[in-house]
């Protein structure tokens, strides 16, 4: 709004001072200048404000300065991002939530979550699906999808760009799509550069963060599946790279993985911690992570895009899986912007429920009470 109004009185100014500027010639010139230039600024404030609405991709300046910083400590976690602890042995998590923007989905909630393991601080989106408050389904516990935002991003963006709910609730309430809880934990932890969902000690734990600290505050406030079976993670480019990787690394957290355009190699990023250390790069590109494992994981993956921006990672993948790890590439057309990402959500999700419902584990409670009420 105030962009708006800012524009509107650039537009009136020189109507009412372009004739009364008085002075020398110059000073004449330099104030009509200023009146100028005073429109071209708001004008595109207007055009910034509205993009950066439409797909989520700062807060608040402070974000698109890069000067926010959510990391309060980045210990040395090991492998398994746990740092010797249980999962089982943490304290309870208890968040208090609130509505995020009316603009967005008035179901939406938000908490900042202070993490015990990674040392991370930051805001977490969460949504119910319409099925969750229905007496009907007082018993069921549902799976989650943990949605990972591209670079620059914030959790709102699979919200306000991909408008996921919007697309997601009708398909929901007749069926055709699992009744998904969806949860999208902010990523952009450091400011102008991109975590990647790396856990690098000294620098940011964002690996354990997503996988430990976001899930556990998932299972401990909401009726979710605490099994791998009820979980999966996706995202778009930067997201892509983000949720192949952990569900990768952790195929006893995650069942499922979708990357629409998503890269390996994260140098592939510019701003990525992990693409400018040679071994960094190696030990966080998602490729490599399946060819080192002690064994295949149990993972369904969903990779889509088209030439090198997606697809031909997913035929990479593809060609080094082994049972019972399952690649499907899907060639999607349309570049590598929101709108083409926008456009798959329909076909992503119901390509996660044939998985879920096939799964034939506990997970499949959810989408199977959601089939009985059809």
């Amino acid at each position: 709004m105030t962009a708006i109004v800012l524009a509107a009185l650039a537009v009136v100014l020189p109507f009412l001072l372009w004739s009364r500027v008085r002075g020398p010639l110059l000073v004449r010139g330099l104030a009509r200048l200023a009146m100028v230039g005073f429109a071209q600024i708001t004008a595109m404030l207007v055009v910034f404000v509205a993009v950066n609405n439409a797909h989520g991709l700062f807060t608040d300046w402070d974000d698109v300065l890069g000067r926010q910083d959510h990391v309060e400590a980045a210990l040395d976690l090991g492998p398994d991002g746990l740092g010797g602890r249980r999962v089982a042995d943490l304290p309870r998590t208890e968040q208090s939530f609130r509505p995020v923007d009316p603009s967005l989905d008035g179901r939406i909630r938000t908490t900042l979550l202070k993490g015990q393991v990674s040392g991370v601080t930051a805001e977490v989106y969460v949504w119910l699906p319409p099925q969750y408050d229905d007496p009907a389904y007082r018993d069921v516990r549902f799976p989650v999808v943990e949605l990972f935002s591209g670079f620059p991003g914030t959790p709102s963006s699979w919200f306000a760009g991909l408008r996921v709910t919007e697309q997601l609730e009708p398909l929901m309430r007749d069926g055709k799509v699992a009744p998904f809880i969806l949860v999208s934990p902010r990523t952009r932890l450091l400011g102008d550069q991109d975590a990647g969902c790396a856990n690098v000690p000294g620098v940011v734990n964002a690996e354990s963060w997503v996988s430990v600290d976001v899930r556990k505050m998932v299972t401990d406030n909401f009726r979710a599946v605490e099994t791998a079976d009820g979980w999966a993670a996706a995202g778009f480019s930067a997201g892509g790279h983000c949720a192949a990787k952990v569900a990768l690394a952790h195929p006893d957290r995650y069942r499922y993985a979708v990357s629409m355009s998503g890269y390996h190699d994260p140098a592939a990023e510019p701003a990525s911690i992990t693409g400018k250390d040679r071994e960094l790069r190696q030990a966080n590109n998602p490729l490599n992570i399946l060819r080192d494992a002690p064994a295949p994981p149990r993972l369904a993956m969903l990779y889509t895009g088209d030439g090198d921006d997606g697809y031909r990672q997913g035929l990479d993948l593809r060609a080094a899986a082994e049972h019972p790890t399952r690649v499907e590439v899907r060639r999607v057309l349309g570049g590598h912007r929101t709108s083409t990402w926008a456009n798959e959500v329909p076909a992503v999700f119901t390509w996660l429920t044939s998985r879920l419902e096939g799964a034939g584990a506990a997970a499949g409670a959810a989408a199977g009470t959601s089939a009985s009420h059809r």
